[in-house]
C-alpha cells in the first residue's frame, strides 16, 4: 500500500511539475456548488473567490468584448452541443491590463438527471502567440494591399507565392504562376542566371526591367531580389519586389523630350547640339558643321505673320528630317537658324554635295496656309579641327561664314577662312565702338549745301553723320553704317543726327543766316518704327524748329519693303508740314505705279547717274528721271555734282537744285555757319557762269 501511495505521489508530482513547466493553469469547477479549484501560478494575484455564482465563473476578469463569445461557447458545451469547451479571450491582470489566454475544458461528470456536475480544464497564456499572430496578419494585410508586386520563389526560381499587386502589374493570376518558374520574356535565360549568381554572392540584386503584360502592353519595373535564409544560414527562398515605374518613365521621357527637343519643330535643340559638338571636339573626331538660315525670313514674318512663319519652319524641319541625308544630323539652334553635323568626315566633296542637296531641299516651294512660299538659304561651313579648337569657336566661325555667304548673294554656301574671321572681329570691334560712341556723344553732324541752280543761293543742306573719336579720329561711314543697320544701332544714331540738325538749323534761322530746309536721312529701321511720328514731334517741339524747315530723305528700297505702310507713314509726316524726298532714285526697284501714290516733294538723282552723264545713255537716264519728277510735280535734286560740265548739262535738263563738291564738301556746323556768312556776302556763283 505504501509503495502504491509513493508511486501515486510521484505521479502527481510529475504531473504538477509538467503543468508548471508548460505555464498552463489547471482548474476544476464544481458546477453545482460553484466551487472553483485552480492550480494558479501566473494568475495567482488575481485568483477569484473559491465560490461564485457568476457565469462564466471568471466573468469579472473577461474583457467585455469577449464575454458573450465565451459564455456562448461554455453554454454550448454544457448543453452537450460540443465535445469540449475552447475559447481564446482577454483576461484582466493585476496591473489592470489585459492578456490573451486559451481556455480549454470538458465536463467530467454528470448527476443522475444527466446534468453537468463537474468540469476541468486548463488555462494557457497565449499573449505572445497573439502578438505574433497580429504581426503576421499585419504583414499579410500589407502584402495584400501594397501597390508593389511581391513574389516568393524557391532556390530554383519556382514561384511559391505572389500578392494581388503582382497580378495587377503583370496581368497573370496567382493560380497561373504558382509552381511555375519565374522568367522575363524579353531577356535571355542567362539574365536570370546572372541574378542568381549575384544573390548567392551578395544576397541582393536590383535593377530596372522592361516586360510584356499578358495583353501585349509593355511595362517598366524596378525589380529587387533578396535571399531568405534558415537558422543555419542556408538560402531557402528568394523574395522579389518590383514597382511599376511605367508612368514615371513616361514622365521622365517627356521631360527629357521637352528639355532636349525644340518645342516648335520637335528637332533636337541647341543644348543637345552643343553637347554633341562638345563630345566630337573632346574625342578629337573629325567633323563638319553646316549652319544655315532662311534668307529674308523676317520679311515673311512681318508681311504674313509669325504664325505662318512658324508653320514654314515646321514644314522645313519635317522635310529635312524625312530626308535620310539629314536625319539624325539636323538641329534647330533658334529662330530660323539650323545646323547639320557630319561625323567622321572632312571630305570636301561629300560636304559640298550635302550642302547642295540642302539648298535644293530648301528651295522647293512650301505650301503653307494657302500660300506657296519659295525661300532661299545661306549656309556657313566649318571643319574640325582646321576652323576651331572648341565648340564656341566652331559655331562662331560657322555663323561668320553664313553671314558672308548671305552678303555674297542669296542661296549660297561658303566655307570659313581666316579672312572672314578677321572681318568678323573687325565688325564686332565696330559694333562695340558704336555703342561707346553713342554713350560718349562721339557722333556729330556735317552739312553739305544744296544750291539753287538758277540763283546760286543756298536753299537747303543735307545732314550727314560723322563718327569722330578723340583718339582714333574719323570712322568712315562706309565702315560703321552697315554694322549699325544690321545691329539696329542705326535707330539711335538717326535720333542723334535729327536732334542735332534741328538744333543747328534753329540757331542759323535765329541768326538770319538761313531760311531753307535741312534734309535728314531716315534709315529703313527708323522708318518702320511705330512711334516715328511721335518721336519727330517731340524733337521739333524740344528744339522749337517749325516743321517747314525739316525734310526727310527716304530710300526707295525702304519704302518698297512695305509700300502700303510706307504711304500711310508718309502721309502722316506730310500732314505735319514736313517735306519728303526719295533718295537714290533709280538705283532700286521702285514701281511707277507706287511712285505716283507716294506723297513726295522731291526726287534725288543718285551720284552714279550724274557720273555717267558723259555718255548719251547716261544723259538720257537723267533726263528721264527729271521728266518723271516734273510730271509728278516734284522738284529734283542732283547729288554728287563735281564739274562745271555736269552743272551745264543739268541746267539744260531743267534740274532745279544741285548738291556736290562743285559747291562744297560736307562741313562741320561751325564751318557751315561760316559758309552761310560767305554766301550772304558773295554774288551767286551761278551768275559767273
Amino acid at each position: 500500500m505504501r509503495r502504491y501511495h509513493q508511486a501515486l505521489a510521484k505521479s502527481e508530482e510529475r504531473l504538477r511539475l509538467s503543468i508548471w513547466g508548460s505555464g498552463d493553469e489547471l482548474w476544476d469547477w464544481n458546477i453545482e456548488t460553484g466551487e472553483l479549484y485552480r492550480s494558479s501560478a501566473w494568475l495567482e494575484p488575481l485568483a477569484i473567490a473559491p465560490k461564485t455564482e457568476d457565469f462564466p465563473p471568471n466573468k469579472q476578469l473577461i474583457h467585455p468584448q469577449d464575454l458573450e463569445r465565451v459564455s456562448h461557447a461554455l453554454s454550448q458545451h454544457l448543453a452537450g452541443n460540443s465535445p469540449f469547451f475552447e475559447a481564446s479571450y482577454r483576461v484582466k491582470t493585476a496591473d489592470e491590463t489585459y492578456i490573451w489566454v486559451l481556455d480549454r475544458g470538458k465536463v467530467v461528470s454528470y448527476n443522475e438527471t444527466g446534468k453537468a456536475q463537474r468540469m476541468t480544464g486548463t488555462l494557457k497564456n497565449i499573449s505572445q502567440l497573439k502578438q505574433a499572430e497580429a504581426r503576421m496578419q499585419l504583414f499579410a494585410r500589407c502584402l495584400e494591399n501594397i501597390s508593389d508586386a511581391v513574389l516568393i520563389c524557391d532556390t530554383k526560381f519556382n514561384i511559391i507565392e505572389v500578392n494581388p499587386a503582382f497580378s495587377v502589374i503583370t496581368g497573370k493570376s496567382r493560380d497561373e504562376v504558382l509552381q511555375s518558374r519565374f522568367q522575363l520574356s524579353l531577356y535571355p535565360p542567362r539574365f536570370i542566371q546572372e541574378i542568381e549568381k549575384k544573390l548567392v554572392k551578395d544576397g541582393r540584386w536590383s535593377g530596372e526591367i522592361r516586360e510584356l503584360k499578358t495583353n501585349g502592353d509593355y511595362y517598366q519595373a524596378e525589380l529587387t531580389f533578396d535571399v531568405i535564409k534558415d537558422e543555419q544560414g542556408f538560402i531557402t527562398q528568394y523574395v522579389a519586389v518590383f514597382s511599376d515605374i511605367s508612368d514615371r518613365k513616361r514622365r521622365e521621357a517627356e521631360l527629357s523630350r521637352l528639355a532636349n527637343s525644340d518645342t516648335l519643330t520637335g528637332l533636337p535643340n541647341r543644348a543637345v547640339f552643343m553637347n554633341k559638338l562638345a563630345s566630337l571636339v573632346t574625342d578629337k573626331t573629325e567633323h563638319a558643321l553646316l549652319v544655315f538660315d532662311l534668307d529674308n525670313f523676317k520679311k515673311i514674318n512681318d508681311s504674313l505673320g509669325h504664325e505662318l512663319g512658324d508653320a514654314l519652319l515646321c514644314k522645313l524641319a519635317e522635310r529635312l528630317h524625312n530626308n535620310k541625308l539629314f536625319r539624325q544630323k539636323l538641329y534647330r539652334l533658334g529662330g530660323d537658324e539650323f545646323a547639320v553635323l557630319l561625323d567622321n568626315t572632312n571630305d570636301i566633296h561629300a560636304i559640298t554635295s550635302l550642302a547642295k542637296s540642302l539648298l535644293e531641299q530648301i528651295n522647293k516651294p512650301f505650301a503653307v496656309d494657302q500660300h506657296e512660299l519659295a525661300v532661299t538659304s545661306s549656309i556657313g561651313i566649318v571643319l574640325f579641327p582646321e576652323d576651331g579648337k572648341d565648340p564656341q569657336a566652331l559655331l562662331r566661325n560657322a555663323d561668320t561664314a553664313m553671314y558672308h555667304a548671305k552678303s555674297s548673294g542669296a542661296n549660297r554656301y561658303l566655307f570659313f577662312n581666316d579672312t572672314m574671321n578677321k572681318q568678323a572681329v573687325k565688325r564686332l570691334q565696330i559694333e562695340n565702338l558704336i555703342r561707346h560712341g553713342l554713350k560718349e556723344d562721339y557722333f556729330t553732324v556735317f552739312y553739305q549745301p544744296k544750291m539753287d541752280l538758277l540763283s546760286g543761293k543756298v536753299v537747303g543742306m543735307e545732314a550727314l553723320v560723322r563718327f569722330i573719336t578723340p583718339k582714333g579720329g574719323l570712322v568712315s561711314p562706309g565702315s560703321f553704317i552697315p554694322v549699325a543697320e544690321e545691329t539696329g544701332q542705326i535707330v539711335d544714331i538717326g535720333t542723334v543726327v535729327l536732334r542735332k540738325a534741328c538744333i543747328d538749323v534753329k540757331r542759323w534761322i535765329a541768326q538770319g543766316l538761313f531760311h531753307g530746309r535741312v534734309a535728314v536721312n531716315l534709315s529703313a529701321k527708323q522708318f518702320m518704327l511705330p512711334f516715328l511720328c511721335d518721336q519727330i514731334d517731340d524733337i521739333l517741339q524740344q528744339t522749337d524748329l517749325p516743321s517747314y524747315h525739316l525734310e526727310l530723305e527716304i530710300t526707295e528700297g525702304t519704302v518698297m519693303q512695305s509700300p502700303k505702310l510706307a504711304i500711310d507713314t508718309m502721309k502722316k509726316l506730310r500732314a505735319r508740314g514736313i517735306h519728303l524726298a526719295m533718295d537714290d532714285f533709280g538705283t532700286g526697284y521702285s514701281s511707277l505705279a507706287y511712285l505716283k501714290q507716294f506723297p513726295l516733294n522731291t526726287l534725288k538723282i543718285d551720284k552714279a547717274f550724274i557720273d555717267d552723264m558723259s555718255s548719251a545713255r547716261g544723259r538720257n537716264m537723267v533726263d528721264t528721271i527729271v521728266t518723271i519728277a516734273h510730271n509728278l510735280s516734284l522738284s529734283v535734286v542732283a547729288e554728287g555734282v563735281e564739274t562745271h560740265e555736269q552743272l551745264e548739262q543739268l541746267r539744260k535738263l531743267r534740274c532745279e537744285i544741285i548738291q556736290g563738291y562743285y559747291y562744297s564738301k560736307p562741313l562741320s556746323a561751325e564751318d557751315f555757319a561760316a559758309f552761310l556768312v560767305e554766301q550772304k556776302k558773295q554774288r551767286p556763283k551761278v551768275a559767273l557762269l
